[in-house]
Parts: structure tokens; C-alpha cells; sequence
């Protein structure tokens, strides 16, 4: 009898799709479908949905059963209602009621669920979304532009579904992943390193460096508060004191990287000056200790970002990354021509920026010295 043929597994999983962008708060909030229309638009002029090693995925809406595995049944009755009369607010005043919201967070969740089951699978090494890492969603509220957490209920789904347990989740985010942080905070088996900027300077005002988790999770949750204005130099000497050996001790089975670039210069809604240094370093280390400790199971989250050209081209170079796909000296023109069409604005040129140092770096250094002298970094 012939053998049936194995189909090789690709690197990355894509998910994308127009029912992705609705999940947009209305023209005048900073969540909007925009952010993710000029990302694609540059990841399909450079042929990355196309790349032979891409596999592209369908969107999906979550069932309201796979949600309650995070969310509670009365929350999503009320998310349900508050969208279909379509005014009003989620949470205290940032993320809007709008109709058709119910639907479009379910979809975010799904969608994320598809990447995330296609790495689980083994279809792919690798997945990203850039409609996703709604990190500030709670079980029994949103918060901060976020419905449902799709993070949140793809590790229950993974652990349901597939047996997986030890989870690591790393968030590089400005804002505090407080959904995440707390809804886990007791939870051993999610290991959370989250770096942002200092709660007393930005929403949601939490994210303390003294919080490492309660009971028997003590030591798998590291908060690391940025001062304002930090760069490059701040985050990565933070980043690679504490995600490598840190990973190397918990051994996770699978990690999610919520890929905010809301950290970058410039963004209109926070006060760090990361340039995309940090976010190339960040992806390269993860998928190195993804590959060395889970099968290479990686997948990347979108987060916020508020800077519609840092969205475009940070988030394409982050999975450029995971493809090994090189990036052209020069931005086509005619990413460049739909870009000032769709925002209004003068379009970049280059992928091209200088390398950011700072003065915060020995705060930085004091936070992490804690973490050792409290044993919770062995080295």
C-alpha cells in the first residue's frame, strides 16, 4: 500500500480577515480598524502572506462555551445585551458598546484560537495575529479597549484541547497586562513577565515589581515598571536579564508574546521611547528559547499601538522575523501611495531607525537586582 504523503510543516501561521476589522471603536477612538488595514496592506505588498513557508488561516468566531472557560457566563450576557443596544460603555468610559461589538470580539478570540490550535497542531512552527492580545480584559469585565481576552481563553483552550500546561506568557506591551497578570495570579502554571511603562504614570496603574503572584504561584509572576522615556537600552538590558533564564527554569510548553507597540517613540497615548531594536531583539529571543524549549511554540499577539505607522511596520518586521523573509532597503511605493490615502499621512521610507539609549537603565538594574536578591532569579 503507498504511504500517505506528510504535508511539511510551514513556519508561520498568519490569521487575517475583513471580519477582523471589525472590531474598531468608531472613527474618533484610538482602536480602530485602521491599525491592522495598513499592516496587511504592507505585509501583502512584501509577499508574506504568499511566502511559501506562510500558512494563512481563516477567521473564526469563539462559541460562547469555549469563552466561559475564562469569562464568566454573566459577563458575556452582559457584553451580549450592552451590543445590541449598541451605546453605552463596557467598562468605566474607554471601551465603547457599539453594535456588531459582541460578534467582533467573539471574532478576535476565535481567530486567535485558529493561529494559536495551528502551532498546537504542529501545522506550523510559529503564528502570529495583529488583531488580538486583549490583555486587559478581566473574567468578569473589560477594560482598556479589550471585550474578551483572546490570550486568556486560548491557554484554557490549549490546556482543555491539548493537554498543555506550563505556559508562558511575556508582554512588552506599555500598558500593564493586567487581565493576564491577575487573572493568573495564582495559576503556577502561567509564568507572566510583563514590562511596561510605571502604572503611576499610565493606565491601568498597576504592574508593581513587589507583585511575583500568592500562594503557590509565588515566583512565576515579574512585573517590570519602566520609567518614562526609557529606550532601547532600558528594555533589552531588562529583557535579557529575565526572560532567558527565567523561561529556562519554568520550561513552558508554549509561549505567547503580546507584541504592543504602543512602547514605540512617538505613540500618541504613552511616554516610552522604544525603537524597533527592542522589538526585533524581543522576537529574536523568544523564537531562539521557543525553538530550544517547545517545539518552537510561539505565537504573536497584537496589542496596542496607537502610531499607525509604528503598527505597520513594527508588527511586519516582528513576523518577518519568525519567516526569515528579508525586507526590502525601501518601502515600496505603492505601500507608500496606499498609506497616505487610507491615514492622511506622509508614509515612511525606510524600515531604517537609530538605536535609542537612555538614563534609565540604573532604576532598570535596581528592579532586577530585587528579583535576585529575593531568589527569584537564579542568575
Amino acid at each position: 500500500m503507498k504511504a500517505e504523503s506528510v504535508q511539511p510543516k510551514k513556519k508561520l501561521g498568519l490569521v487575517y480577515g475583513p471580519a477582523l476589522l471589525n472590531y474598531d471603536f468608531g472613527p474618533h477612538h484610538p482602536f480602530g480598524a485602521k491599525r491592522a488595514i495598513v499592516t496587511w496592506e504592507l505585509l501583502k505588498t512584501l509577499g508574506i502572506p504568499e511566502h511559501p513557508d506562510t500558512l494563512m488561516l481563516d477567521t473564526q468566531e469563539i462559541s460562547n462555551e469555549d469563552l466561559s472557560l475564562f469569562h464568566s457566563k454573566s459577563f458575556i450576557e452582559f457584553v451580549q445585551e450592552a451590543c445590541a443596544r449598541g451605546y453605552g460603555f463596557l467598562d468605566g468610559g474607554d471601551t465603547p458598546a457599539v453594535a456588531g461589538g459582541f460578534e467582533a470580539a467573539k471574532t478576535v478570540v476565535g481567530s486567535s484560537w485558529r493561529v494559536v490550535e495551528a502551532v498546537a497542531k504542529g501545522e506550523v512552527s510559529y503564528g502570529a495575529t495583529i488583531v488580538g492580545g486583549l490583555h486587559h480584559a478581566f473574567p468578569g469585565r473589560a477594560g482598556g479597549f479589550c471585550v474578551f481576552n483572546d490570550l486568556a481563553v486560548c491557554a484554557e483552550l490549549l490546556r482543555r484541547d491539548y493537554g498543555i500546561k506550563r505556559i508562558a506568557y511575556v508582554d512588552i506591551d506599555a500598558h500593564h497586562g493586567d487581565g493576564m497578570v491577575y487573572g493568573y495570579y495564582e495559576d503556577p502554571n502561567m509564568l507572566t513577565i510583563d514590562f511596561h511603562e510605571d502604572g503611576r504614570y499610565l493606565f491601568p496603574g498597576t504592574g508593581d515589581v513587589h507583585e511575583i503572584g500568592r500562594g503557590i504561584a509565588i515566583g512565576t509572576k515579574f512585573n517590570l515598571p519602566m520609567p518614562p522615556y526609557s529606550g532601547d537600552q532600558s528594555l533589552i538590558q531588562a529583557f535579557d536579564a529575565l526572560v532567558p533564564p527565567l523561561l529556562e527554569e519554568f520550561r513552558p510548553e508554549f509561549i505567547f508574546l503580546q507584541m504592543g507597540v504602543d512602547g514605540h517613540g512617538g505613540d500618541p497615548l504613552t511616554e516610552l521611547n522604544y525603537s524597533s531594536a527592542s522589538y526585533r531583539h524581543a522576537t529574536s529571543v523568544l523564537r531562539s528559547l521557543a525553538d530550544k524549549l517547545c517545539d518552537s511554540r510561539l505565537v504573536l499577539f497584537g496589542g496596542g499601538g496607537y502610531n499607525l505607522e509604528s503598527c505597520a511596520l513594527r508588527w511586519t518586521e516582528m513576523i518577518a522575523l519568525l519567516l526569515d523573509a528579508d525586507l526590502p532597503d525601501f518601502l515600496p511605493q505603492h505601500w507608500r501611495a496606499f498609506y497616505k490615502d487610507t491615514t492622511g499621512e506622509e508614509a515612511p521610507v525606510t524600515f531604517d531607525e537609530n538605536f535609542t539609549s537612555d538614563n534609565t537603565s540604573t532604576r532598570v538594574s535596581h528592579m532586577v537586582d530585587w528579583f535576585k536578591q529575593k531568589g527569584l532569579l537564579a542568575y
